[in-house]
C-alpha cells in the first residue's frame, strides 16, 4: 500500500497545474522572454565600412532596447557571402542574425555557387537602409556631366575604364547597366574593395566609377573627384549639389545599395516579430537617424513580408541586367 502510495502522489506531481505549462510551453516561453542572453549581429565585412557603420549604430541603440547586448561579429570574405552563409547555418533561435547586403542576398546568388538560397535559408526581418551609388570621375576626365560622359565614351569606345569594390559586386552591376542603358562600350575594371578602386581613380588609373555616396563623399568635398550622378529618386542630403540620374537624363538608372537584416529560416514568427520590434525602434530613435544620414544612408524599417518581396524584386532586376550584359557568371 505504501509503494501504491507513492506512485500516485508521484504520478500526481507530474499531471499538476504548476508542472504543465513547462513541460508543455517551452517554445512559447522562450519566444516571450527573447532576449535572455547577447545577440550576435553578424557584419559579412570588415569593419569601417558602409555595412559596418550601419550595424553598430543601428546594434548599440537595439542593446539598450533590449537589455542585452548586441555583439558585432564582422566576418569578411567573398563579397559578403562567407559572413552571411554563417546566419544560415546558425541555430534558428534569434540570438545570430546579420545585417547583409544587396551584393550577397540578391547579386552574388545570381552570378556564383553559393551555400544558401536567399528566399529559402533566411527568415527575412526588415530592409534597414538603403545608400545611393554614386556615378563619379576622375578630374583629368573631360566631361563635366552625365551628357557629356556617354558622348566621350562614344567617341572613344573600349577607351574608358570603369572601376568596381569586386566582380559581381553592385558598383559592377551598376557600371554594366550604365553601358546597357547609354549604349556605350567602357570596360570593367574590378578592385578587392572599395578602397584600392577609389586610390587609383584619384591616381588617375581609371576614369569612373560608381560606389557607396559615403565612400566617394570626402573625396568630392575636397574636388579630387567630380560627381556625375546620384542613383537615387531624390538628391542625397549631404550632396545637394550633385543631380540624380534622372535629372541627368537617365531616369531608368536608380541604383541604390541596401542592408537588411535576417535570421535563419526556422526561426520562430514570434521571435521574428521581437527582432523586427526591436529593430525598428532603434532606427526611429533621433540620434541614430542622424549619426546614419551623415553617412548617406536612408532608414527604412519595412515588414518582413515587405522585405521578402523586395530581395525577389532586386533579385529579378540584377539578374536581368548580369543576362543582357553577358556578365560572365561561375555558376
Amino acid at each position: 500500500m505504501r509503494l501504491l502510495s507513492r506512485l500516485l502522489a508521484g504520478l500526481t506531481l507530474l499531471l499538476s497545474p504548476v508542472s504543465l505549462p513547462v513541460l508543455l510551453l517551452p517554445t512559447s516561453a522562450s519566444a516571450q522572454d527573447f532576449p535572455a542572453k547577447p545577440i550576435k549581429l553578424i557584419v559579412p565585412f570588415p569593419a569601417g565600412g558602409p555595412n559596418d557603420i550601419i550595424a553598430r549604430v543601428i546594434g548599440q541603440r537595439m542593446s539598450e532596447i533590449a537589455k542585452q547586448p548586441v555583439l558585432i561579429d564582422n566576418r569578411g570574405g567573398q563579397g559578403g557571402v562567407l559572413g552571411t552563409d554563417a546566419v544560415a547555418k546558425a541555430p534558428p533561435d534569434g540570438y545570430t542574425i546579420a545585417i547583409s547586403s544587396a551584393g550577397a542576398l540578391a547579386i552574388s546568388p545570381s552570378m556564383e555557387k553559393v551555400a544558401y538560397d536567399t528566399l529559402k535559408d533566411f527568415a527575412p526581418v526588415t530592409l534597414v537602409a538603403t545608400v545611393p551609388e554614386m556615378l563619379v570621375v576622375a578630374t583629368n576626365v573631360p566631361a563635366k556631366d552625365m551628357k557629356e560622359l556617354i558622348a566621350l565614351a562614344k567617341a572613344q569606345p573600349g577607351k574608358l575604364n570603369f572601376a568596381s569594390s569586386g566582380p559581381g559586386s553592385l558598383p559592377h552591376l551598376a557600371g554594366e547597366l550604365f553601358k546597357l542603358t547609354a549604349n556605350i562600350d567602357i570596360v570593367h575594371v574590378p578592385y578587392r574593395g572599395a578602397a584600392p578602386a577609389v586610390n587609383d581613380l584619384l591616381g588617375q588609373q581609371v576614369q569612373m566609377t560608381f560606389l557607396d555616396l559615403p565612400v566617394l563623399l570626402p573625396q568630392i568635398k575636397a574636388g579630387a573627384l567630380r560627381p556625375i550622378a546620384v542613383g537615387a529618386p531624390e538628391r542625397a542630403p549631404t550632396a545637394p549639389e550633385v543631380p540624380t540620374t534622372a535629372e541627368a537624363g537617365m531616369p531608368g538608372m536608380i541604383i541604390e545599395n541596401w542592408y537588411g537584416m535576417v535570421a535563419p529560416a526556422a526561426t520562430p514568427p514570434a521571435i521574428i516579430a521581437h527582432l523586427h520590434k526591436i529593430t525598428t525602434e532603434a532606427m526611429r530613435d533621433p540620434t541614430v537617424k542622424e549619426k546614419l544620414a551623415a553617412q548617406g544612408a536612408t532608414l527604412v524599417g519595412d515588414s518582413p513580408e515587405h522585405f521578402r518581396g523586395f530581395i525577389d524584386s532586386e533579385t529579378r532586376k540584377w539578374t536581368k541586367v548580369i543576362k543582357d550584359a553577358g556578365v560572365v557568371t561561375t555558376k
